[in-house]
């Protein structure tokens, strides 16, 4: 491992391999895990929300876990944090190592179909419910953490590549070569 690394994040929009990469990564390197997806997902069945709902989710438990994110970044290390905004979260903060997952094209265009498709696969959803997921979810995600962090700068996208020390594409690299590319950047003999 290259000197000075003491936390890794994994970010990428939904259904790029975040939760893949984090569990591979979390196995070679045997560091903790934590999956801000999973996190969420009992926040909104405590708050009786689908997944959907994140704009009927309470601004205060978006402020207070991205916060507990950016502590634990701080404070901690040996952890592989997964979730959308937490490459976002660790700007600034010594000793973390960003990466960032795209599914795109060779002219940089989102393939959200196969995002779609990951999700049909992986989590067993409808193709109505994954495009649901893979765009409304997403466009609701965008609307609130704009207008929550960064002043509703319309422009403004979790998964801008200058926040990252690393991009990999998992349309053009599979699971275990983007474990590979990952391990490589990271220092890590395979």
């Amino acid at each position: 491992m290259k000197t000075g690394i003491r936390n890794i994040t994994i970010s990428g929009r939904i259904g790029s391999g975040q939760t893949t990469l984090a569990k591979k990564l979390a196995e070679k390197l045997n560091w903790k895990i934590l999956e801000g997806g999973e996190l969420f997902e009992k926040i909104h069945k405590e708050l009786n929300l689908t997944e959907l709902e994140v704009n009927q989710r309470p601004d205060n438990f978006d402020i207070e876990f991205e916060e507990k994110i950016k502590k634990m970044l701080r404070e901690e290390e040996n952890h592989i944090i997964q979730s959308h905004l937490v490459g976002f979260d660790a700007q600034g903060i010594d000793g973390v190592f960003k990466i960032l997952l795209v599914v795109e094209d060779d002219d940089g265009k989102d393939k959200i179909d196969i995002r779609i498709d990951r999700l049909v696969n992986s989590r067993g959803f409808s193709i109505e419910q994954a495009k649901e997921e893979a765009v409304l979810r997403e466009a609701r995600n965008l609307d609130k953490w704009r207008r929550l962090y960064v002043n509703n700068d319309s422009g403004w996208v979790n998964w801008d590549k200058k926040y990252y020390d690393l991009v990999i594409n998992t349309y053009s690299h599979n699971a275990d070569q983007s474990l590979k590319i990952a391990l490589e950047a990271l220092g890590v003999k395979n």
